[in-house]
């Protein structure tokens, strides 16, 4: 039972609406670091999948790149909608283009078993990330990856 049914059955007469955010609190923890792990795994799956002759090792990692460029295209997505606001984009008028291209690499990258493609990813969210710490005024001396 949701909390939405709990609350309408305490309180019928006031209407709940159902919300959503990546984490369902609206918690303002965003990091790039998400999509580039995942994107990390892109490129080390598609590498593994070409050093085996083994058919179904090859076939668990087609899966798991696929699954691992759809979270980078989630975790991207989260990133540009919800943190990212207008005065960056003022700020950084290649915002846009930035994430359309990243999130085009991403779904480039499920289509292909070429680690090539994997590269080209890192690339594209490190070039989001180094942007994202400087609205942040630097990335922690803390923070390693």
């Amino acid at each position: 039972m949701s909390f939405a049914d709990v609350f309408s059955r305490i309180h019928p007469l006031k209407r709940v609406s159902v919300v959503h955010a990546h984490c369902d609190l609206m918690c303002g923890v965003y990091n790039p670091a998400q999509a580039r792990i995942e994107a990390e795994s892109v490129l080390e799956v598609a590498k593994k999948y070409h050093a085996s002759d083994d058919d179904v090792f090859r076939a668990r990692c087609i899966s798991i790149k696929e699954e691992r460029a759809e979270l980078v295209k989630h975790h991207l997505s989260v990133l540009w909608t919800d943190y990212f606001k207008p005065n960056h984009v003022e700020s950084y008028p290649q915002l846009h283009e930035l994430f359309w291209n990243a999130i085009k690499a991403a779904g480039d990258a499920k289509k292909t078993m070429d680690p090539a493609a994997g590269v080209d990813l890192l690339a594209k969210i490190d070039e989001i990330a180094a942007i994202f710490w400087e609205t942040k005024g630097g990335k922690p001396e803390w923070m390693t990856a």
